[in-house]
C-alpha cells in the first residue's frame, strides 16, 4: 500500500490572481481544506489551501505559494496527496481507491480475470476498471457487495462474482 493518498486534483487556473480549480475526493468535499501539507506525486509541497468558492463539480481555491494565473495553469491535472497517517481509519468494508489499484481480480472459482487499473465513479456506484488477463479492452466491474464479495488487501486480490457475460 502507498504511504500517500490522493485527496484531490487541480484543474488549472480560476481567474487571473493565482486561484485554482479544485476537485476534492474527500467524503465531505470541503474537508480537503483541513489537510496540510498537501504534496504532489513529484514531491512539491503546499503548506496551505483555502477554498474560495464553489464551482460546478468542485471549488475554487488558493494554494500557498501560487500567486499567478500562469503558476495555477501549470498545475492543471496535478494530484494533491496527503500522508496515509493523516487520513481517518476506515471501516472494514471501505477502502481508499489507491489501495484497490493493482489488485488481482479472481472469480469465485479462482480463475484470474485481470488486474484493477483504476476506480471510477460516475454517480451511481463505484466501478473497478479491470485489465483482463486475456488482453483486450478494459472491463468496468460494479464495485458492489454482489459483484465483489471479497477484498483481501493483505493477499493483494479481489474475489469477484461478475454479472453473466461480463468477462466472456
Amino acid at each position: 500500500m502507498s504511504d500517500k493518498i490522493t485527496i484531490g486534483t487541480l484543474g488549472g487556473s480560476f481567474g487571473v490572481k493565482g486561484e485554482v480549480r479544485l476537485k476534492s475526493f474527500c467524503a465531505d468535499p470541503q474537508d480537503i481544506e483541513a489537510y496540510s501539507p498537501l504534496t504532489t506525486p513529484d514531491g512539491v509541497a503546499f503548506d496551505g489551501l483555502t477554498l474560495t468558492g464553489r464551482l460546478k463539480n468542485g471549488f475554487s481555491a488558493r494554494l500557498l505559494g501560487v500567486e499567478t494565473k500562469e503558476q495555477a495553469d501549470a498545475l492543471r491535472g496535478t494530484e494533491l496527496q496527503v500522508d496515509r497517517d493523516a487520513m481517518p481509519n476506515l471501516p472494514d468494508d471501505e477502502y481508499y481507491y489507491t489501495d484497490l489499484m493493482g489488485l488481482e481480480v479472481r472469480d469465485t472459482g479462482g480463475t484470474v480475470l485481470g488486474t484493477v487499473k483504476s476506480v471510477q465513479n460516475h454517480g451511481a456506484t463505484d466501478l473497478l476498471e479491470v485489465l483482463p488477463s486475456t488482453g483486450g479492452e478494459t472491463i468496468l466491474l460494479p464495485f458492489t457487495m454482489t459483484s465483489v464479495p471479497t477484498v483481501d488487501l493483505t493477499a493483494g486480490r479481489i474475489i469477484a462474482d461478475p454479472p453473466d457475460g461480463l468477462f466472456d
